[in-house]
């Protein structure tokens, strides 16, 4: 039996890799929309506290990490994956797909949890607070859904960087 050529090794690594850290990534966002998002939206301002860095459950840095490996292991499987075709080339849509979702992520979803959490300490919210608070949690689910199309997709490249061992 010949060995594979190092860079295809290297490729299923780093694609594992990316899609395991996609996936864990996901259950975060999942548990988070159906146990953590419906918790600090049910009766603001008093569940903004939730939020808050050192008063509640504050995920900014799980998030900040989380990303920040996931994003450095993607960046490491189209560099390894480069000269894959079939694979690069799905990968590079799969990443612009991703990368279109953090933009959106950090301009639309984080300042306005930044928002809420400065909330924590009024008395009152204002309506439009609270319809920004909806439409916060229903463009979340928007969001979530895409990033679990976004780690589906990675399947079958998966199953196509290791059809190349036989």
């Amino acid at each position: 039996m010949e060995s594979l050529p190092i860079s295809i090794t290297r490729a299923e690594i780093w694609l594992c890799v990316t899609t395991l850290l996609y996936f864990l990534m996901n259950g975060a966002q999942i548990f988070e929309t159906l146990v953590f998002v419906p918790k600090w939206a049910s009766s603001p301002p008093d569940t903004f506290k939730l939020l808050q860095d050192g008063k509640g459950a504050s995920l900014k840095f799980f998030w900040i990490i989380l990303h920040s490996l996931h994003e450095i292991a993607f960046i490491l499987a189209i560099v390894f994956c480069w000269k894959i075709d079939p694979v690069r080339n799905w990968l590079l849509v799969l990443f612009i797909i991703h990368a279109a979702v953090r933009v959106w992520t950090l301009a639309f979803f984080a300042p306005n949890i930044i928002q809420f959490q400065n909330l924590a300490s009024s008395s009152s919210i204002s309506e439009e607070i609270i319809s920004r608070i909806s439409l916060w949690k229903t463009l979340n689910y928007v969001r979530v859904t895409i990033y679990i199309a976004v780690s589906l997709g990675f399947i079958p490249l998966c199953i196509k960087l290791f059809s190349f061992r036989q």
